[in-house]
């Protein structure tokens, strides 16, 4: 298969920091489309790739799911793109298409393992998948995403994972309006799922243990903050939410928080 050289930042192993490194990427496929790359976010899973804190990774590694970039060529069959449009790729770049999950839509279920962006089984050049921290990539069109160009695309780079991660189970439990919706943490995650939990109409409260988070929940669209180490002030919320969506990684009582949803039966908690 032909090959374009690309220039890239990759991990050689895991103690060294990332470096420039020359990467080959296929020339487009008849469904492929090319992407110059002009953002892409940093995900905690990338550091986690690159350092093996996950013990699967294959070196050199060039990490990178959160991609915005031009479309610089397209296959002959593409039918979603064309040259300049503006366009994104996540965490997957390809499924096995044909099992029940994929035939459903549901690809990062595909019952063959779904190929990620990164350190995934590169069916087309062998060898592992290369992220997107590089100067360009070539994807499927199937799964490659539509960008308005008129959207800030720094800005709008991390959508591809953190906020897909956050918007995915606020839609699938319908929050809107007349909902009191609780976000846990304002870390990556959180601080995304109170702009979409306030931007769907709920009436959203984030949950801290750091009071100087304050200003920042409320000029991200909280309506209130509460400070979860304040017994009292937890207890006021008792029983009241619709739903909560815990954005926390470190470990903690969930059960704080299961004591705060509404008591008949019908409410949620998101992990």
């Amino acid at each position: 298969m032909k090959t374009t050289q690309a220039r890239s930042y990759a991990a050689q192993n895991p103690k060294t920091p990332l470096a420039p490194f020359a990467i080959n990427r296929r020339e487009p496929a008849p469904t492929d489309v090319e992407l110059e790359i002009l953002f892409c976010g940093v995900c905690h899973s990338d550091i986690h790739q690159a350092r093996d804190e996950w013990h699967n990774t294959v070196y050199p590694c060039v990490p990178g799911h959160e991609i915005v970039g031009r479309v610089t060529r397209v296959g002959n069959r593409v039918s979603k793109f064309k040259t300049g449009d503006i366009a994104a790729v996540g965490c997957m770049v390809d499924s096995c298409r044909s099992c029940k999950n994929c035939q459903a839509g549901l690809e990062q279920y595909c019952l063959s393992f779904p190929t990620f962006t990164y350190n995934g089984d590169d069916k087309f050049l062998g060898g592992k998948t290369l992220g997107g921290y590089s100067t360009s990539i070539v994807v499927d069109e199937s799964f490659t995403l539509r960008v308005p160009a008129k959207l800030d695309l720094a800005a709008a780079a991390p959508l591809l994972c953190a906020g897909i991660t956050t918007y995915s189970p606020l839609r699938h439990w319908k929050v809107g309006p007349n909902q009191k919706v609780g976000i846990v943490g304002l870390g990556g995650l959180g601080h995304m799922g109170v702009k979409f939990a306030r931007a769907f109409g709920a009436h959203v409260v984030l949950f801290t243990t750091s009071p100087g988070k304050i200003a920042d929940g409320l000029r991200l669209g909280a309506h209130e903050v509460v400070v979860s180490k304040d017994a009292d002030a937890m207890k006021k919320h008792s029983a009241s939410f619709d739903f909560i969506l815990d954005a926390v990684s470190a470990q903690h009582d969930i059960n704080t928080y299961l004591e705060l949803l509404k008591l008949d039966g019908t409410k949620s908690l998101g992990l």
